[in-house]
């Protein structure tokens, strides 16, 4: 896409698209948002939209969709069987993925879940680049264990390394050889790692993850939840593709993997997901897991009317000015909270901007959660609500012992589409603000633990009694102010 200059020099993202379609916002007191962190245990997954400004918890089934995604909601072939609708969605997995054979799920986390019934077992191990929640718990429920491969260069805060998501090689081969071929049913790319910032892999990592791939007989199973958005910043970043098409690098990636699997409610602004591939055995060996988790091989827990958006949003996908909205307010973000001291991951990369709670609460202990205490605070300051992505989203190990995460973040996702400029301006206001008073932000401890992803449904509190303090700086600086 060629740059766009602003004569006054300014450098700023400018939205290629009008909004039609508006929903209204709700920015209620400080005092009502202690009640509600109280009320949800101080955990932002609790929040009720009622009490929230600008829901930056994910990018997960909250990109906006398009006209032409709302349009063909309305042509929906409602079959149970042998839906016309499906027919359409598995001629754009091909014409956008490369991939023949299609499986219908109804998020991606399902996909992770057939994934791991059919290929994991006790004694397993899946290398990846990085782990995401849903994708470890699967396999751990299974049997199986994970190794997380990266470089040393993708635990560096502030950084230049263009693509901190490559998977480590020379480790990948030897973690193969010490487990053996055999134990390991299949390697994992996710694009783009989630946990480390939203952080790329280049082709050329890609390619070398398939030829050991080829060397050993392991399959090689490719995340493509976020590609659009990877394959965004490999045409921006590798020098390679600097002249491809989006469709050119999207069906490079996806011809490297054996299995490709996503969640639409990222790649696609809609609902549903899917697993696809081009080899007849792998459809054949997870054909009987649709019917008995999901749905019909034809609509696989997916309505029709979801069907028809996801199949206009797939060739969305290939629409470099629908793709490049996100990553350019998430840059804005980034570079602004740079400039102003705060410590956030570098270079910017998708779905969000990555605050580093490691350094911002240095004075928290990783056992009283800094990046869930730093999320509360933002929330309680601001009315944003964000993610943690720390030690609260890890599960605990078999023995039952707290296994801290490498990085403590808050995510601030940016969904397609969604925020104006002057939203995104607010948020680097009150980060920044926040970030001046760090000092006030105090730990949090578990009331309430679930077994598995407790970081969706658990509960916590204040170690003491910090929010009290937050908010008394808070009023002495903006009055009366919201």
């Amino acid at each position: 896409m060629q740059e766009i200059k602003f004569f006054n020099g300014e450098n700023i993202p400018l939205e290629l698209h009008k909004v039609r379609v508006v929903q209204k916002l709700h920015l209620v007191p400080i005092e009502r948002r202690l009640e509600a962190l109280h009320e949800g245990g101080f955990n932002t997954f609790k929040l009720k939209t009622k009490d929230v400004f600008l829901d930056m918890l994910t990018d997960s089934g909250t990109n906006a969709m398009s006209d032409n995604q709302m349009a063909a909601m309305m042509q929906a072939d409602d079959a149970y069987a042998g839906s016309q609708s499906f027919e359409r969605l598995q001629k754009a997995v091909e014409d956008v993925l490369g991939k023949k054979y299609y499986l219908p799920v109804h998020q991606g986390r399902a996909a992770e879940n057939i994934l791991s019934v059919a290929y994991v077992k006790n004694g397993s191990l899946v290398p990846m680049n990085y782990h995401f929640t849903t994708a470890m718990a699967h396999i751990t429920t299974n049997g199986g264990k994970i190794a997380e491969l990266l470089y040393d260069e993708a635990y560096v805060i502030n950084s230049d390394h263009p693509f901190k998501g490559n998977m480590n090689i020379e480790k990948l081969e030897e973690i193969i050889k010490l487990h053996e071929p055999k134990n390991v049913p299949f390697i994992r790319m996710e694009a783009s790692t989630n946990l480390i910032g939203g952080q790329p892999f280049s082709v050329k990592n890609l390619r070398d993850v398939r030829a050991l791939a080829d060397k050993y007989g392991i399959r090689l199973v490719l995340d493509a939840s976020l590609l659009g958005e990877n394959a965004y910043l490999v045409m921006k970043r590798e020098e390679e593709f600097k002249n491809s098409t989006m469709a050119e690098i999207i069906k490079t990636m996806t011809d490297l993997a054996d299995i490709v699997y996503f969640s639409a409610r990222k790649l696609s602004s809609s609902r549903g997901g899917g697993i696809c591939t081009n080899n007849v055995e792998v459809y054949k060996e997870l054909e009987a897991y649709i019917p008995l988790y999901e749905g019909f091989l034809t609509y696989g827990g997916i309505s029709s009317r979801e069907i028809e958006a996801m199949t206009v949003g797939l060739y969305e996908t290939l629409d470099e000015t629908m793709i490049s909205q996100s990553p350019s307010f998430i840059k804005y973000l980034v570079d602004s909270l740079d400039k102003k001291g705060v410590p956030v991951i570098k270079p910017a990369g998708v779905l969000g901007a990555h605050i580093d709670a490691m350094q911002i609460c240095a004075h928290i202990p990783q056992s009283e959660y800094p990046a869930g205490a730093l999320a509360a605070a933002l929330y309680l300051i601001s009315g944003i609500r964000g993610m943690e992505r720390g030690s609260v989203s890890n599960q605990r190990d078999e023995y039952g012992n707290e296994t801290y995460a490498d990085m403590e973040l808050v995510r601030l996702a940016v969904p397609r589409r969604v925020f104006t400029l002057s939203q995104i301006k607010y948020v680097e206001d009150r980060v920044h603000w926040l970030y001046q008073n760090r000092h006030l932000i105090g730990g949090l401890r578990f009331v309430y633990e679930p077994p598995v992803l407790r970081f969706f449904m658990g509960g916590l509190e204040p170690v003491n009694d910090w929010t009290h303090q937050l908010i008394a700086k808070f009023k002495e600086d903006f009055g009366e102010s919201l």
